[in-house]
């Protein structure tokens, strides 16, 4: 069978075996929440389906129209008229590099877009989203500037890889690459992140809750400065809550959206600062630079004998000479595509073991500081569920693909039920 053809039989497959499924699973939901933890009124319940339906429809698309440009810019020889056209435009290599990847990215923005504006028109459909289209092509204005450069640098240090060491690129490749991974944690709190959203000191907005919030530091042993608490203007583009830690070494901060702020109790702002908290203490962000690192490694590895095998299997056909062909960038971009694919659940999957020992800790941290510990965390997800719309029982398959965190009613369930200082328990993060 012609390998794109088997690519487009996986991808209709996972649509096969995810949409029917998801369609029935609404009369599902409605019998099993019954006295759930998180659980949410009818009318609510059936646009939530609703809207979990498109989001799951809207990412497994997404992935699997990613792979078939990349199929479809090989087969209709589109790959190779970027080479030439970069080719022709100068005898330099950086022109001809920065050319081609411009090529590249612009054509696969203009495929993507069609996708990416439902998206955001589902967002705005379903309350999820406040942003106005002016400003959501801007953003994407911005984000295809920031990735044709920095893109577009990987590209040229890919391909002096592959010209210096062919059969050892995948390794030559992957040091700089996690240099640029660690460098992108490190600077995009100071420099990425402003460009899309505004942040400020939360002392400076709200000082009552800095206090309330050093109370949670105080009680974990550590120093978060007040200086290293930050509102993110999230209201100006969303209406759900969140918050997170981010950056490392200097850089290293904690992030509180003002939605958070507006729909939340000082109690629960309190359990998820501690849930954030945790991520800073128990290293989450070094833990997962490590784990990327691993990961890239093996997909390097893989991807750089695929790569030789297309290339040899195909590279006729597709007007490609060799890895060294800047017509190669695309199959490269296929096989990682695919690869990043299939490897999604294993990073999910790490995902949300940090994310429940997050949970775990700070409703730990908030012991002693907030009458009911378990009440008030239950309620955090049961509002962040509502703002958010997430269906109370997700179908299994779309859980272990594609969620980061475990289950809000899954999470909501857990803390209604833990309670470590209990006679036999034992915390896990903190003494008695």
């Amino acid at each position: 069978m012609n390998f794109r053809w088997v690519l487009m039989v996986l991808v209709c497959a996972s649509f096969l075996l995810v949409v029917p499924r998801m369609k029935a699973q609404g009369t599902v939901t409605q019998a099993l929440q019954g006295d759930a933890a998180y659980r949410l009124p009818p009318a609510k319940l059936k646009v939530a389906i609703e809207l979990n339906r498109k989001r799951t429809v809207l990412e497994f698309a997404d992935m699997g129209w990613t792979i078939a440009q990349m199929v479809l810019l090989l087969a209709l020889g589109v790959s190779a008229w970027m080479r030439r056209a970069a080719v022709r435009l100068s005898r330099y290599r950086w022109v001809q590099g920065f050319a081609f990847y411009f090529f590249f990215l612009a054509i696969t923005s203009l495929l993507s877009l069609p996708l990416e504006v439902y998206g955001h028109h589902v967002s705005l459909e379903y309350g999820q989203s406040v942003q106005q289209w002016r400003s959501w092509f801007g953003d994407k204005g911005k984000s295809f500037l920031l990735s044709y450069v920095i893109g577009g640098l990987l590209v040229m240090l890919l391909f002096f890889c592959i010209r210096r060491s062919a059969k050892r690129w995948w390794f030559w490749f992957w040091i700089p690459t996690m240099a640029a991974v660690v460098f992108g944690v490190f600077l995009s709190p100071i420099l990425i992140d402003p460009i899309f959203n505004k942040f400020e000191p939360l002392q400076a907005s709200n000082p009552a809750l800095v206090a309330r919030l050093e109370q949670v530091v105080a009680r974990g042993g550590i120093v978060i400065p007040p200086e290293r608490m930050f509102l993110m203007r999230a209201s100006e583009k969303v209406t759900g809550l969140n918050a997170y830690v981010t950056g490392i070494g200097a850089s290293k901060r904690v992030v509180v959206w003002d939605t958070s702020i507006a729909k939340a109790t000082p109690d629960e702002i309190s359990y998820i600062f501690g849930h954030e908290m945790g991520h800073y203490v128990l290293n989450h962000i070094y833990k997962g630079i490590a784990a990327a690192a691993v990961g890239l490694l093996a997909m390097f590895f893989v991807g750089y004998h695929c790569v030789r095998w297309l290339i040899a299997r195909y590279g006729s056909a597709w007007g490609i000479s060799g890895q060294e062909d800047w017509a190669a960038f695309v199959v490269v971009m296929l096989v990682f595509s695919v690869l990043s694919f299939l490897g999604e659940p294993i990073g999910n999957g790490f995902s949300r073991m940090q994310e429940h020992e997050a949970d775990v800790y700070g409703q730990e941290a908030i012991h002693g500081i907030v009458a009911d510990p378990q009440a008030v965390a239950q309620h955090s997800f049961q509002v962040l569920g509502e703002e958010s719309l997430d269906d109370p029982t997700p179908h299994p398959l779309v859980e272990f693909w594609t969620f980061s965190h475990p289950p809000i009613a899954e999470r909501a369930r857990f803390a209604a039920g833990y309670d470590p200082w209990a006679a036999g328990s034992k915390p896990k993060y903190f003494g008695r």
